[in-house]
């Protein structure tokens, strides 16, 4: 098997402090976060990070690591040395993985040994590395999904919102981050706030749905509203302004002759996802009221002069 570098995975040196660990690890955790990371091997490097962190973050954990010595090179073949005893073979314990899927690596569990193995027939159990044959482990408590009603503008913008959840223990309530550039389907995870169970809370999933807009519709990353336009804008051509979802305008140039339901894109102005999402713009033209006499004699003029006639081609 190849030896797993854990400084290298969080690209930290080996005399890193716990802080530079920890801040390593965050960082990289967002990164990669399956929920709302868009690199192809997210999930893969997310149960990476998780792992190294799992050893590097406790001392005695990354004590017994560091006494495999710094001569092992990443992708290197590996086998543990004879008589390898990490810690004096007792006082560890692990989750079934970063995720709490029993996912480390063939790497880690050759070390540290993982559920039904290990070193001296011991394995896993409640009590610590390789301390008899009861490999039963403290389960952690079940994920609990739910899903969260936000507005387009939490997304625009990121947010932070309060949502208040009911369970057999009560009421409780939780402040949730609004990630900037969600979108609908996308899962917010809060660690720790699901089932409680012998070996820990599991995590809360929010998926995110989005309230009803007045203006815009949401489709993916893309957005979509109607543009009303005057029938001499549609005719001769125009310039107009346009509200944008992020709370400014823009100019948009309404070409000439342009019909009801001709869409225009404007580029990278939809959800600031990665990649950003376009607003589509569908031209609606409005027709002034014949409610005064003047507005009746124009189109009297206009029905004369034109000879216009929208069912010639029916």
């Amino acid at each position: 098997m190849e030896y797993k570098d854990y400084y290298k995975t969080l690209g930290v040196e080996r005399s890193a402090t716990a802080d530079e660990i920890r801040a390593a690890y965050r960082k990289l955790a967002r990164k990669y976060h399956p929920d709302v990371s868009k690199e192809h091997n997210a999930e893969a490097r997310f149960k990476e990070v998780g792992e190294a962190y799992e050893v590097l973050k406790d001392a005695e954990k990354r004590e017994a690591y560091d006494q495999l010595g710094s001569n092992w090179k990443q992708g290197q073949d590996f086998r543990p040395p004879p008589g390898w005893n990490p810690g004096g073979g007792g006082g560890f314990e692990f989750r079934t993985g970063p995720g709490g899927q029993g996912d480390f690596s063939d790497f880690f569990s050759s070390i540290f040994g993982n559920m039904g193995g290990g070193f001296g027939g011991g394995g896993f159990n409640q009590t610590g590395f390789g301390q008899g044959t009861n490999t039963r482990q403290q389960s952690r408590g079940q994920d609990q999904h739910t899903k969260i009603q936000i507005d387009l503008e939490d997304s625009m913008h990121g947010a932070k919102r309060s949502i208040s959840l009911r369970s057999a223990s009560g009421e409780r309530t939780l402040t949730v981050n609004i990630p900037k550039g969600i979108k609908a389907g996308q899962k917010i995870r809060l660690n720790g706030q699901g089932q409680t169970g012998l070996g820990g809370a599991g995590d809360l999933l929010l998926e995110v749905e989005f309230n009803p807009h007045r203006l815009y519709k949401v489709d993916g990353n893309d957005l979509t509203m109607n543009l009303p336009v005057a029938p001499w804008e549609a005719a001769l051509g125009a310039t107009v302004k346009v509200s944008l979802p992020d709370g400014t305008q823009a100019d948009v140039k309404i070409p000439a002759n342009s019909r009801s339901g001709r869409k225009m894109r404007l580029k990278e102005k939809g959800l600031p996802s990665k990649p950003a999402g376009d607003l589509y713009l569908i031209l609606e033209i409005v027709l002034p009221a014949a409610d005064t006499p003047r507005a009746k004699e124009l189109y009297e003029q206009m029905s004369k002069e034109l000879a216009f006639n929208p069912r010639a081609n029916g």
